[in-house]
């Protein structure tokens, strides 16, 4: 259970810090990463120095978010509620080792802003429970069918609550027959989880500092509102110093399995497109300490892959400066908007794959992909199949099996999200 609201009422913090007892950071840095476009791509830098909280290239930091207020206003004066009573409510869940689904006594304010899930779209079980608030039967029909494992009722909840993209909100708005009561309501909602993001720093590098590389979640949706990511835009509004006040966002450290190699001779093959690049560039900062410690240091290869040129190449003044001093072997960049058909950084892997294919089959080079499970990552592995087939030789089955033992020996390792 996190404790930060604790650190907001100035009690002590103390070690180790983890995911029920996160180290509230300063935020030390907080800048916009693209120089234009309809999109908020940033970079924050969390001072974490007093903390003794160590990290490595490819970890990831955990940092739990607040609610939209406005949201939480909006949830409070549809249901009529006076959001500062102070509350302590029971779990519901009889199998749960816990008396409260969240700390109590607390007020429905704090929860609906800390501790609840208010941005997703509900889940069916959820739904199914309000039902018996709504005073037109249509309504609880709705909602009754959207909860059920009929085909029918499994479509309606993927279109109208899924594909809409509506939150708890939406649904109280957009049913105004539907009143539950607040207690149920806070008791049904999930908890808000922690948000978790590939740290873009080295810990040998910068052992006081965690840097975070994102982009803003923030889109119409089908019916007209605004959908906003709540750990993005909570992230985006940080000002670093307002009034003498210091920013500060409740965080820990969860270690991965995405490391570089032991023997830093190895050759490292690193393909992150879009906010993908994070990890590498604490990467890129660990093997440069590397060489200017007088390692044997193999090559060291990005793609990259971006809209335009001019509009999102994020980081690109540090990338050439790797580059220009040897840490950064070769750059190569997929601008896939900047010409008439698109291009990503498949395409430029296909182009190099000779090149690849010595790296990976005689080299012992390693493979890191990190970005968009759902597309790119897939297109990415296809990408080495054809690569092992075409480059190496080798057929369909015997290039799959080639890749599949690449990741078993850890030469070939995901960090993705969908």
């Amino acid at each position: 259970m996190p404790k930060y609201h604790n650190f907001c009422q100035g009690m002590q913090t103390y070690e180790p810090f983890d995911a029920k007892n996160p180290y509230l950071a300063t935020v030390a840095t907080n800048r916009q990463l693209n120089q234009a476009g309809n999109r908020h791509l940033m970079h924050l830098d969390l001072d974490i120095s007093g903390s003794k909280i160590r990290y490595d290239s490819g970890d990831h930091v955990a940092v739990y978010p607040i609610n939209d207020i406005s949201v939480v206003n909006r949830i409070g004066q549809i249901l009529d509620a006076d959001l500062d009573a102070v509350i302590s409510l029971n779990n519901l869940d009889e199998e749960s080792n816990k008396k409260h689904p969240f700390p109590c006594p607390t007020t429905y304010r704090t929860a609906l802003t800390h501790y609840l899930d208010i941005t997703n779209p509900p889940r069916t079980n959820v739904l199914f429970e309000l039902a018996q608030y709504a005073t037109d039967p249509k309504d609880q029909e709705t909602l009754r069918k959207m909860a059920s494992a009929s085909i029918e009722g499994k479509g309606l909840y993927q279109s109208w609550i899924l594909d809409a993209r509506r939150n708890i909100l939406a649904v109280l708005e957009d049913m105004p027959s539907l009143h539950p009561t607040i207690d149920h309501l806070c008791e049904l909602l999930p908890r808000l989880q922690a948000r978790y993001y590939s740290i873009a720093s080295s810990g040998k590098l910068y052992p006081t500092m965690v840097s975070i590389c994102a982009v803003v979640v923030d889109f119409q949706t089908s019916t007209g509102r605004r959908f906003k990511g709540v750990a993005t835009n909570w992230l985006k509004n940080m000002v670093v110093t307002d009034n003498s006040h210091k920013a500060t966002v409740p965080m820990y450290v969860r270690k991965s399995q995405f490391r570089l190699p032991y023997k830093a001779s190895n050759p490292v093959v690193m393909i992150g497109p879009g906010t993908g690049i994070a990890p590498f560039m604490g990467f890129l900062q660990e093997r440069g300490k590397m060489k200017e410690q007088g390692k044997d240091v193999g090559e060291t290869i990005l793609y990259f892959g971006c809209r335009h040129r001019n509009e999102d190449f994020l980081y690109q003044q540090e990338l050439q400066e790797f580059q220009k001093i040897g840490v950064l072997t070769q750059l190569n960049v997929a601008f896939s908007r900047d010409q008439e058909e698109k291009v990503y950084v498949q395409h430029l892997l296909k182009k190099n794959m000779e090149h690849l294919w010595k790296l990976i089959h005689t080299d012992n080079a390693h493979i890191y992909i990190c970005g968009d499970a759902r597309n790119m990552a897939r297109d990415v592995q296809n990408t080495f199949y054809d690569i092992a087939e075409e480059a190496g030789g080798l057929t369909h089955t015997q290039a799959v099996t080639y890749i599949k033992k690449l990741m078993t020996n850890g030469r070939y390792s995901q960090d993705v999200w969908s």
